[in-house]
């Protein structure tokens, strides 16, 4: 069947995220009451961007952007690119930080495409966004909790992506200390070894698992579930005041983690009000998003939740 195309707008609202959460490298994320919105609409010729908030001046407004590359990549699998496109993104995300920027853009796009072509739902269906999402990305550990909100457990299997959501207590009130500078993941990941120990991989399975406890059933775990032995001490000597923030914190009690690749410093428990108080950082309190993505179609803002919805437990 041909592919046709609405003639209103889309506009999607996504949520920052938080990726490994300390043990849980590549599969546990957690999604952040911070969104970025984005607005797409069809038009006759041309690519357009235009982009406020964080990123503007900075970020392309072509073909090049994120947002439409994922958006580009999305229509190849639908089975057509539009005529056009204008894109408006406001964004609230800190670039290249640690809190899913690229994850939230590449959503996103798939979504605004999947929303722009009039049955892209079936077409696409919440299972394959997941899958499509992860594989522009490279790994799902962002894209899930920012589609499905809340506490999100990712894996690969030879199909690509799945993932659930939990719904972490109430008592897990995120802090995020900022830092003025920004990281890049590529760099991060380079500076992972090639193999680790294998008592080091048992130790972080284990914490891994106690952190699914520790955020759905026991907070007063979340020191000890929040230890990391895969990634966080090689990433050290490339982000060094991010690895002193975490140590400093934890050595006064806090789960404190690198958020994602970083630089961002995650913590799970109250911080002291002292700390963070670093020139050249900043400190947000944000709830847990438990909605994930959200999809307003046409003018009027016809509201949709996030895609698979089925992944996501009570």
């Amino acid at each position: 069947m041909p592919l046709s195309f609405t003639t209103d707008p889309v506009t999607v609202t996504v949520p920052a995220t938080s990726a490994n959460l300390g043990p849980g490298f590549d599969s546990l994320g957690l999604a952040l009451a911070l969104h970025d919105e984005v607005t797409a609409e069809v038009t006759p010729a041309g690519c357009r961007v235009r982009v406020e908030g964080e990123g503007a001046g900075e970020l392309p407004t072509d073909e090049r952007h994120l947002v439409v590359r994922a958006m580009r990549a999305t229509f190849d699998v639908l089975g057509a690119q539009p005529t056009g496109l204008t894109v408006r993104c406001r964004n609230r995300i800190p670039q290249a930080r640690g809190m899913g920027s690229s994850s939230a853009a590449i959503v996103a796009g798939v979504h605004l495409a999947r929303g722009l072509v009039t049955d892209g739902a079936e077409r696409l269906d919440d299972a394959a966004v997941l899958r499509l999402a992860a594989q522009i990305e490279g790994h799902p550990d962002n894209v899930a909790p920012c589609l499905l909100g809340g506490f999100t457990i990712a894996w690969t299997g030879a199909e690509g992506a799945h993932a659930v959501s939990l719904p972490p207590l109430p008592q897990v009130r995120p802090t995020l200390f900022v830092p003025a500078g920004r990281g890049l993941t590529a760099v991060a990941r380079a500076a992972l070894p090639a193999a680790v120990p294998h008592a080091d991989a048992a130790f972080n399975a284990g914490r891994s698992a106690l952190l699914v406890a520790a955020l759905t059933r026991d907070p007063a775990l979340l020191f000890a579930a929040t230890e990391d032995r895969l990634h966080q001490d090689y990433r050290a000597a490339g982000m060094p005041a991010t690895a002193a923030l975490v140590a400093r914190l934890r050595a006064a009690g806090v789960a404190a983690v690198v958020s994602g690749a970083g630089p961002t410093v995650l913590a799970l428990t109250e911080p002291p009000a002292e700390c963070g108080s670093d020139p050249g950082w900043s400190r947000r309190s944000l709830a847990v998003d438990v909605d994930g993505a959200r999809v307003n179609r046409g003018r009027l803002g016809i509201a949709e939740r996030g895609p698979v919805a089925a992944g996501r437990k009570s």
